[in-house]
């Protein structure tokens, strides 16, 4: 499974990049990907709502709620964020799942 985890830089990681800005992200983020048994797909570097980086990995959901923990408890991420990537085929498996499940829900009220 893919997922994206992205997160802003708390000043505390902001300041201690700049201190090391010869610091390899990717060499850091691989390590752990890989000690978690995934594989890092791409690492890029975000702007939009702050210095940040959203990281593809490729693998099992635990193990990626996992990694975000560890991140987080780091206190050198905010905002941080684990969104599961679907395949085009994996989304029409669910919309014709979806379909054969209608039959068998009711809704509040009804």
């Amino acid at each position: 499974m893919h997922f994206c985890i992205t997160a802003n830089y708390t000043a505390k990681a902001l300041t201690a990049m700049a201190e090391n800005p010869g610091a390899d992200r990717r060499a850091a983020l691989e390590k752990l990907v890989t000690a978690a048994g995934g594989k890092l797909v791409d690492l890029y570097f975000t702007t939009s709502d702050g210095p940040g980086a959203m990281v593809i990995v490729d693998a099992e959901a635990p193990a990626v709620a996992a990694m975000v923990s560890t991140i987080a408890a780091t206190d050198s991420v905010r905002d941080i964020k684990m969104t599961r990537l679907w395949t085009n085929d994996e989304v029409n498996a669910i919309r014709k799942k979806r379909i054969e499940l209608a039959k068998s829900y009711r809704p509040p009220g009804q």
